[in-house]
């Protein structure tokens, strides 16, 4: 009922899962993952007790398929699960037991492991495998991640529709504030075209909660604060920062206002 891919970044920094299925909010079932530890995904006849389980073998210091193994040997359920795991070094597991309904199997490579069942066919995996192993390996896990899982889409996906898709990546100290490692966690629960809705997620969760690129910081001066003050006011606002506080910019401009990323300048002006 679902398709799924799990993976570490090229840099060793980033583990994650993108996954979409006919099944109402997959996100809340299927993928775990701890930075500096690994990433799972769990389907089929899902048993979520593997998410804590993998996690705390691959903990432990095993690698994705001992923690696999471990899994299987502890579950009487196993021909009914599937399961994908990257260790902390990129090394890869996937199981689709013989109970699960066509169809369904799984691809793995260095850092990644993809894995469906009740698919259209083989060629779902295969054309996510090669979006994959086609994506830039310097773009955002992320990024990757939903290239491959839009790939699988457009290769016919789930069998039965469309309803949900999730993404979650950790990377040490990448959460709010810096006070976890959650870089993204995002899901569309029920919707005609998740995985589209979840791209439009990630581009609004990038312009609100990642930091600012040097290059794109424009300097404020005193007749740039003007202009953003009285754009402010005409919002209803006292000045230009209580409106970046309304509006959650505060990853875009400066602690001090002494600058403002350009999309939010744009923003701006556009009215």
């Amino acid at each position: 009922m679902t398709f799924s891919i799990v993976a570490r970044s090229a840099d060793g920094e980033s583990w994650g899962v993108a996954v979409a299925s006919k099944f109402l909010g997959v996100g809340s079932a299927v993928p775990a993952a701890v930075a500096g530890v690994g990433a799972i995904a769990t389907q089929a006849l899902a048993n979520v007790a593997y998410k804590g389980l993998a996690l705390s073998h691959l903990d432990e210091g095993a690698t994705a398929s001992v923690a696999l193994q471990r899994l299987l040997e502890e579950d009487e359920g196993r021909d009914h699960r599937q399961v994908g795991i990257v260790d902390v070094d990129g090394g890869s597991a996937s199981h689709t037991g013989t109970a699960c309904l066509d169809w369904a199997g799984g691809l793995t490579g260095e850092g990644y492991a993809i894995q469906g069942n009740i698919l259209t066919g083989s060629d779902v995996v295969e054309a996510m495998e090669a979006a994959w192993l086609a994506s830039d390996a310097d773009e955002p896990l992320e990024r990757r991640l939903l290239a491959a899982l839009r790939a699988g889409d457009a290769a016919g996906g789930d069998s039965r529709g469309r309803q949900s898709a999730a993404v979650l990546v950790v990377r040490e100290g990448a959460g709010y504030g810096g006070f976890d490692d959650v870089a993204v966690d995002l899901r569309v629960d029920d919707h005609a075209e998740p995985i589209p809705e979840l791209e439009r997620l990630l581009d609004l969760h990038e312009l609100y909660l990642t930091a600012t690129d040097e290059d794109a910081r424009v300097p404020v001066d005193d007749a740039l604060r003007a202009e953003l003050d009285a754009y402010a006011v005409s919002q209803g606002r006292a000045d230009f920062p209580a409106w970046v506080g309304a509006e959650n910019y505060e990853m875009r401009v400066g602690d001090d206002f002494t600058w403002i990323d350009q999309r939010i300048l744009d923003i701006v002006r556009a009215g």
